[in-house]
């Protein structure tokens, strides 16, 4: 049985930081987590009760708890827990491990207790881990090196991004291609034979790899194109695809037709598009794996989206909203009835930004119901309901079906036709909140995509109350990020869009922790509009997008260009990535 913590139980826990210790000593012993934060002014009191109220109600660790809520940064946190512990800090941004102390202990091992070798000193062997770890996770590591061991202390994500670089799940890839056959291969595509199924057949040994990799890259998708020469394979990281390996071109239509089997799609159809999924496990992460092929001149082309189940909500706060636009858009999502927007491109983050809206107005007084396809993210306290085709679990029908279960709030993962539009208005005006997303460029287009689906201009400027744009554009890399001077060309749009005077520019340089690229991770850029009474005007008389968007202007929307300046004004992202990202007029 887990027992949890009482209000009491979790001011003695603040001491741990939210991790095992090591030994009685170190349960007992330093200040309290809590109180390093409050002196240092980390933290407010009203934050730490807050957090030890989650933690008495959930279970879950003080540290995590507040980390998650926003109220400290895991570095604020890391810095803490030196102090009280006595483990030196270290940044494995820009500390990169030392790849003989990453032979002294096994990958598994590496992951199952979060302990990453990064160096070798003498006979001492330096271990970074998030927090102390317990007396038989200690002892393994001691056992499989034979070294006395250091350990220092890192951030969990930092921990966790620098064993996903550091284990390539490539290497020596050669080797298992070089053992491909490609006439056994072919008899076995036909036949659905063991060379497709046998787990350790090279073309399923390499997928597994290639698989492996993309999710310690954070790829969302992987890219198989056979082409002329060669099988190419892409990862999307960040938004951006980049070439991973390149594989004999023998081998593209049995990887393809493995992929196929994996998702219980039609192996023998080649000329037709086909649709599929599959779950899989790769580093005790639970994935969901979408696969769509396609006939090109070479071959069958396979697109793999990798969605991750065990990823974490992102809080409104952590989205990069600006406070201002922030308040205004909670402002919009706690109305009583209405339809709030979220529109962009695919991949855009617009089903993230949704989700983090849910989880702001979550509660148990109200009835919150999805229409996804696919469920990204799995929220336990609401119900979900996964399109599926077959079943005729359409968009248009699952929304018919929630009205008749007595909803507060809807969530339509995406607009895509006519009959949608029409019933997600109508339940707008007849008394509850709508969350859906829609393709379109920017605000105000998103209103001209509802009037161009057939919808009537007073039914949209009625059930309307807010549309919220959106891109997303990759960080520089805090690890390697250095100042550069910008082409002539970037620095002539910059002032042409109404930038202001730099004395100094940065870009990341490229490291080991960012794969080279100079960016690590995006954030969110957005717009903001507001359906007021002369928005609402507008709409009524179908005015032109120009007019719309220099009133909605005027009454104070900032522009994802006005946004993008300020993320390059405030060294969060570079000129070109702005270019490469956001369409800027």
């Amino acid at each position: 049985m887990k027992l949890r913590p009482t209000r009491k139980g979790a001011e003695q826990a603040t001491d741990t930081a939210g991790v095992e210790v090591a030994s009685e000593r170190a349960r007992h012993t330093g200040p309290q987590l809590g109180e390093l934060l409050l002196s240092s002014g980390s933290l407010t009191s009203d934050a730490l009760q807050q957090g030890l109220l989650q933690q008495a109600d959930s279970g879950k660790r003080l540290g995590e708890i507040l980390v998650e809520q926003g109220f400290v940064s895991e570095s604020v946190l890391a810095r803490a827990l030196s102090e009280q512990l006595g483990l030196d800090l270290v940044d494995l941004r820009r500390l990169a491990p030392d790849p003989e102390a990453l032979t002294l202990v096994p990958e598994s091992m590496v992951r199952s207790h979060r302990a990453l070798p990064v160096r070798i000193e003498g006979d001492e062997l330096v271990v970074a881990v998030a927090g102390p770890l317990s007396p038989p996770a200690e002892g393994d590591i001691r056992t499989a090196t034979g070294r006395h061991v250091k350990f220092v202390l890192a951030t969990p994500s930092d921990i966790d991004r620098a064993i996903d670089r550091s284990f390539d799940a490539l290497k020596g890839l050669d080797r298992v291609v070089a053992t491909y056959t490609p006439e056994v291969a072919h008899a076995g595509d036909v036949g659905v034979g063991t060379v497709l199924v046998d787990e350790q057949a090279p073309v399923v040994q390499t997928f597994q790899r290639i698989l492996t990799q993309a999710v310690r890259e954070h790829a969302s998708d992987i890219h198989i194109e056979p082409q002329d020469e060669r099988l190419r394979i892409r990862f999307r990281v960040d938004g951006a695809l980049h070439d991973v390996v390149s594989l004999p071109p023998s081998m593209a239509q049995s990887m393809v037709s493995r992929i196929k089997i994996l998702a219980d799609m039609n192996i023998v159809e080649r000329r037709r598009s086909q649709d599929g999924q599959f779950e899989a496990t790769v580093d005790n992460r639970s994935l969901d794996v979408r696969v769509a092929t396609t006939a090109t001149i070479w071959g069958e082309k396979a697109v793999l989206r990798i969605l991750d189940k065990s990823r974490s909500l992102l809080q409104l706060p952590r989205l990069g909203m600006p406070a201002e636009t922030r308040a205004r858009f909670s402002r919009l999502i706690r109305s009583p009835f209405g339809m709030v927007i979220c529109a962009g491109p695919t991949g855009s983050g617009k089903t993230t930004t949704l989700y983090a809206a849910l989880s702001e107005i979550n509660s148990s007084e109200r009835n919150i119901m999805t229409i996804e396809d696919p469920v990204e993210y799995v929220f336990p306290s609401i119900n979900q309901i996964q399109i599926n085709e077959q079943a005729d679990i359409t968009f248009s029908g699952g929304l018919k079906a929630i009205l008749r279960q007595d909803p507060d709030i809807i969530l339509v993962g995406e607009i895509r036709d006519v009959e949608t539009a029409r019933i997600a208005v109508q339940s707008a005006l007849t008394g509850h909140l709508v969350l859906s997303s829609l393709h379109a460029t920017d605000a105000t287009a998103a209103l001209h995509r509802l009037l161009d689906m057939g919808i009537e201009s007073f039914l949209v400027a009625s059930s309307v109350i807010g549309i919220v744009a959106q891109r997303l554009v990759r960080r520089i890399c805090e690890a390697c990020s250095e100042p550069y001077t910008p082409s002539p060309e970037e620095l002539g749009l910059y002032e042409q869009w109404g930038g202001k005077p730099k004395e100094q520019f940065f870009h990341g340089e490229g490291c080991n922790f960012c794969a080279h690229t100079g960016y690590s991770e995006r954030i969110g850029v957005y717009e903001l509009l507001v359906a007021t009474d002369e928005i609402k005007q507008l709409i009524v008389r179908q005015a032109p997008l120009d007019e719309l968007r220099a009133t909605a202007i005027e009454q104070g929307m900032r522009t994802l260009r006005d946004e993008a300046l300020r993320v390059i004004e405030e060294d969060v992202t570079t000129i070109s990535e702005v270019l490469r990202s956001i369409y800027i007029v």
